[in-house]
């Protein structure tokens, strides 16, 4: 992909990634995006690709894009902000033929990066969700590495997660990526407990012991309430230091061959 991918990028950022479809990658990037243009931060986000989107007076919407430059205070064009998009909620091989027009994204990645302080970028989906329908084994992985940012992961708080964080993070190092750390995040039953999941008191011990990864914040929220997700992610983020976060994460880029 580096032969086909130079955004050369500048500035201090991490790609936000998941365990899993619907983990709550967008409510963390949106909470980060939200305290760093809170320091004082110029905060540019980048939805790169974008499935499932509404069709609004002729184009294509996320809504996920929407709510990571509403909180960034990002003022940049969608198109910018999120250049490739799809309407069926497919991974994106699959929802429509070719290659994405890595030269567009490339171009949207300069532009966010010149005009901007820090970067987040988030993902879609897991980490081997196919990406272009021309190269079935090219995925969200090889993105995460051809941009070269360190990777936060969301990952669920229950059941499953140990597994499926495991093998996320052994994937991403394997690869030469750096994991900056894990956010757990956990939707509740309206206030509740978390449904008598009895692994949920255990597993922040076992995700970072497990990965030598630290867990940089757990969240708690009401799916339900509108406006909750977000907050509660800001509330539970807020004693996170991100400039800080965002350049030592820096000093841990690796090398990509497209970047410099």
């Amino acid at each position: 992909m580096a032969d086909m991918f130079e955004a050369r990028l500048t500035k201090p950022g991490v790609f936000v990634t998941g365990t899993d479809t619907e983990v709550g990658k967008t409510v963390v990037a949106c909470a980060i995006a939200a305290l760093l243009r809170e320091s004082g931060r110029r905060v540019g986000v980048c939805k790169p690709m974008a499935s499932g989107c509404r069709v609004v007076a002729g184009e294509l919407v996320s809504d996920d894009a929407v709510a990571l430059a509403e909180h960034a205070g990002c003022v940049l064009p969608p198109e910018v902000v999120n250049p490739i998009r799809y309407e069926a909620p497919l991974a994106p091989a699959a929802a429509a033929p070719g290659s994405p027009d890595w030269a567009t994204l490339a171009a949207a990645l300069r532009t966010i990066d010149a005009q901007h302080d820090r970067m987040i970028v988030e993902g879609i989906g897991g980490l081997l969700v196919p990406i272009d329908a021309t190269d079935p084994k090219l995925t969200v992985l090889d993105l995460i590495r051809a941009i070269g940012y360190p990777v936060i992961v969301v990952t669920r708080a229950g059941l499953g997660t140990l597994n499926h964080t495991a093998m996320t993070v052994r994937l991403l190092r394997d690869a030469g990526c750096a994991v900056a750390g894990l956010v757990i995040n956990h939707l509740t039953d309206g206030g509740g407990a978390g449904g008598g999941d009895e692994s949920i008191g255990s597993n922040r011990h076992w995700l970072e012991a497990m990965n030598d990864a630290t867990v940089l914040a757990e969240v708690a929220h009401d799916a339900t309430a509108p406006g909750a997700p977000v907050a509660a992610a800001k509330a539970a983020l807020s004693t996170v230091h991100w400039p800080d976060v965002l350049a030592e994460s820096s000093a841990l880029r690796r090398d990509a061959s497209g970047l410099s």
